[in-house]
């Protein structure tokens, strides 16, 4: 996976220790990036305590939304497969409070699946 799965809409796995670097800042002294997947610009970051889900916007990405959620908010998740005419396959997640899913689109099936393993090891 590189450069043209990111480009893509492949979800990629990004190295821990830069990931843990770049949000020091939202980071709590006793919290620790556990994996993380880069989607294009916006990054999937696990940690023992939450789900942050990144969205760099704009054309230069120095616009960032950082959402952070607790796993014992998350009540369902789903993962609809590309198929054959439609070549997008999406993540959907719901947050306790909230009546629309946030969703991420990938654009092939065999990254989704790593992680929706993630999201499942961390929410069940």
């Amino acid at each position: 996976m590189g450069i043209l799965d990111g480009l893509m809409g492949n979800a990629s796995e990004i190295d821990i220790s830069k990931a843990e670097k770049d949000l020091e800042p939202i980071l709590t002294n006793q919290e620790h990036v556990q994996t993380a997947y880069k989607l294009i610009r916006d990054l999937i970051v696990f940690t023992e305590k939450r789900l942050i889900l990144i969205d760099k916007q704009g054309m230069t990405g120095k616009k960032v939304e950082y959402h952070s959620i607790p796993y014992r908010s998350i009540t369902h998740f789903s993962v609809e497969t590309a198929g054959t005419f439609d070549l997008d396959s999406e993540l959907k997640i719901w947050i306790s409070g909230t009546s629309d899913p946030y969703t991420k689109e990938f654009r092939k099936d065999d990254n989704i699946y790593k992680v929706h393993k993630a999201l499942s090891s961390y929410v069940l």
